[in-house]
């Protein structure tokens, strides 16, 4: 690939410690993200890691500062250099007790200060100032997790060519607890920077599109958002391991040897092994609570059954997460004072993180791995057990909370929250028969190899390049040349042909589609007067409005009125008096009329628009939720009755559902009046799916222009960003 590829993380792969003597210390990240991202810059023939080095600026000399940055890009990374207050604000701050607590289901422990948000606010851009002398024009970015979600709309706006992804490693929340967040919204339009948004588990990408309908309005179809100009897919890519290595580490003589010489395992008590970092959301306290529930309801696990808990400490200097080690503790050893015998202790506990050999030979060992986080986006320690857990017969009871659940479905799964129904599963897995635990195991060791963290960041890295593929070959926005040459084109001409829709392209949107609220101004009529009054142009405004509402807009014009087209070519206005096209009907109308009239009555702010020859259920001040929900259903609905009548479609527009004749549309009426005269300039503008029938009538050689959003796929040449920006345009022509 010839790419540039530019990692984006809020911790660098490598990281810079100060030792004891006063001296830098560079120690390189083994984890399984570290590990899956070499292999993917290892494909690349050019890419940088970006993050922060781990130690703060303000501890460090300039020439400390050389030497980081001199060291690190040895490595391929570029530092991020924070001050200490930066890393508490935004760090310990926002990310970790605004955004950590709320994505977790615990909103109770959700703190909102203003000093985190705009330290979060500030750091990000900070992230932003450091990429963009490394960013080309089409760079290929990957921003990791939540401590940078306002980044890839920064990138954006910045380098719009670039393919930007962004990969949450912890849960999105339902949109009943995201709403809870005050900045809700500036999240949510920092990560539709992206092109690509992955999650772990497809229930994360729903509640990720869910809140991005309600609170921005767009309407997510099939995994994909549509924006004005882009396509924002969004997917679930279930992170993994590097399973090879947990796979054969354990067959390791010095890892056999290590585990014969732990006493735990020698032992001929079976062993539940519990493995995680010591924060609130894994649930250890309620772990406890339910191994000595097992304790006290199946007694014949006393002096059979021990428990071996690893917590890692995490976050130390946080108040909370010492009141967590403390209750901890406190249970580990009520426990134990309660349960424990002459020559058996019930749990056995370790606050430390342990060198890798040490773990795997845990997980190869233990007869139960016990997982109950009561929130994780993932949890790869299961994982890791069943990856590890090949010779000896073994089984998983894992939380229906955790992402890994979607995939390791052979595992004893439990509610975390159900201290009983925890410990029952429990008692199911420490007396699972060996040939079921093996057979589960297999399944989930399988499942786990096909799909390691290595095929994780492939598949993720191909959707990104997939994505611009996907990229819409846009109208070529009409200034600079392209402008020149238009107005160039439009002087020489001597008959001009001037087609014009009017909602969207003359005047804006209105939130109702009451006629009178949708009167041109005078400056309006004015201009459109102007147009018309030169020998040369014929303006034909070609609108869905009812005949009644446009003849009211231009009347008084008088000689010099535009030519009037009604609702998508059903009335032209010819000869001082409005004909009829032959080919529409109103026979069908009673029965679309009535359910879609059911619907508004149903839903509050929506409106019915009756037509002479098409009616119009409008939702534009319908709530967005709502909306969505009430529009799927009356589509169906309406599709349903459409069956029976050969001539009559549906079309969906700009948060509308209009009825009308297939044959009557905006194309038609353009074809009559290419017949009818010879033409040396055609202009036509419109700014919905309603004019793109108009640009596909008319030669190639026409000068068409969407005005306003540039959409995906478009037959017109040009693009015009507005209302504003079109009306002046026509300014310069007259």
């Amino acid at each position: 690939m010839s790419k540039k590829l530019v990692i984006v993380s809020n911790r660098l792969p490598v990281a810079v410690k100060r030792a004891d003597n006063g001296s830098l210390i560079f120690s390189r990240g083994e984890g399984g993200l570290a590990t899956a991202m070499r292999a993917v810059a290892e494909k690349q023939e050019d890419s940088v890691w970006v993050g922060w080095p781990g130690i703060a600026s303000d501890d460090l000399t300039k020439s400390e500062h050389a030497d980081i940055v001199r060291e690190l890009k040895k490595h391929n990374c570029h530092p991020v250099f924070l001050t200490q207050k930066e890393v508490d604000l935004y760090y310990s701050g926002y990310s970790n007790a605004t955004l950590w607590p709320l994505f977790h289901y615990f909103p109770e422990r959700m703190v909102n200060e203003d000093d985190y948000w705009d330290a979060y606010k500030s750091v990000n851009h900070t992230f932003y100032t450091e990429m963009k002398n490394i960013l080309t024009k089409d760079s290929l970015v990957w921003i990791h997790d939540y401590q940078l979600m306002l980044l890839p709309e920064l990138v954006r706006a910045a380098r719009p060519d670039a393919l930007i992804g962004f990969f949450l490693h912890i849960p999105f929340p339902s949109y009943e607890i995201y709403r809870l967040l005050p900045q809700r919204k500036d999240l949510l339009r920092g990560l539709l920077g992206a092109d690509v948004i992955g999650f772990h588990t497809y229930s994360y990408a729903r509640h990720f599109m869910r809140s991005v309908q309600h609170m921005l309005g767009y309407e997510p179809s099939l995994g994909t958002i549509n924006l004005d100009d882009r396509v924002v897919h969004t997917d679930a890519f279930p992170i993994s391991i590097d399973y090879k290595k947990f796979a054969k580490n354990p067959g390791r003589r010095s890892v056999k040897k290590l585990a014969k010489s732990f006493d735990l395992l020698q032992q001929k008590h079976k062993v539940v092994l519990s493995v995680d970092r010591a924060d609130y959301s894994k649930g250890i306290p309620q772990r406890l609570d339910a191994f000595e529930c097992l304790l006290e309801k199946y007694p014949n696990y006393r002096e059979n059954v021990v428990m071996f808990m690893l917590a890692i400490p995490s976050r130390t200097d946080v108040d909370e997460y010492q009141e967590l080690r403390a209750e901890i503790e406190q249970k580990v050893s009520r426990i134990n004072g309660r349960f424990s015998t002459v020559d058996w202790t019930p749990i056995t506990y370790m606050y430390q993180s342990i060198p890798f050999d040490d773990l795997t030979a845990l997980y190869a060992e233990s007869d139960v791995m016990l997982v109950t986080p009561l929130r994780d986006g993932m949890n790869l320690v299961a994982k890791e057990y069943v990856a590890a857990h090949h010779k000896k017969a073994g089984m998983l009871v894992l939380s229906e909370m955790a992402g890994a659940a979607s995939e390791l479905t052979e595992s004893v799964m439990v509610n975390p929250h159900d201290t009983q129904k925890v410990a029952d599963r429990l008692d199911i897995a420490l007396r699972m028969p060996v040939k079921e635990q093996k057979k589960r195991m297999r399944a989930m060791q399988q499942r786990i190899e096909s799909y390691d963290v290595f095929r994780w960041a492939d598949d993720f890295m191909n959707e990104l390049e997939r994505s611009h593929n996907r990229r819409p070959t846009l109208a070529q926005a009409l200034r600079g040349e392209a402008k020149k040459e238009f107005i160039r084109e439009y002087k020489h001409a001597e008959k001009r042909l001037l087609l014009i829709d009017y909602d969207g392209t003359l005047r804006e949107f209105v939130d109702t589609p009451d006629s009178r609220a949708a009167k041109p101004s005078l400056e309006l009529r004015e201009l459109i007067r102007t147009l018309q009054k030169d020998p040369k142009n014929t303006v034909v405004i070609v609108s869905g409005r009812p005949k009644t509402a446009l003849a009211s807009f231009f009347k008084g014009l008088k000689d010099y009125s535009p030519r009037l087209v009604a609702e998508h070519g059903a009335w032209v206005f010819k000869a001082g008096k409005w004909v009829k096209s032959s080919l529409v009907t109103k026979k069908w109308q009673k029965e679309f009329r009535e359910m879609m009239q059911q619907f508004v009555d149903r839903t509050p702010n929506a409106e019915l628009e009756v037509k002479d020859y098409s009616l119009v259920w409008h939702y534009r001040r319908v709530t967005p939720d709502l909306a969505f929900v009430r529009k799927e259903e009356l589509k169906m609905e309406l599709q349903s009755i459409a069956k029976k009548y050969d001539d009559i479609q549906v079309f969906e527009g700009q948060k509308m559902l209009e009825v009308k004749a297939k044959a009557m549309h905006k194309g038609a009426v353009t074809t009559e009046l290419l017949a009818s005269e010879h033409w040396d300039f055609i202009l036509a503008a419109g700014d919905d799916y309603t004019d793109e029938d108009m640009f596909r009538a008319l030669p190639e050689s026409a000068s068409t222009i969407r005005v306003g959003e540039n959409p995906r796929e478009t037959a017109a040449r040009y693009h015009v960003e507005s209302v504003a920006k079109f009306k002046k345009l026509l300014t310069e022509l007259s």
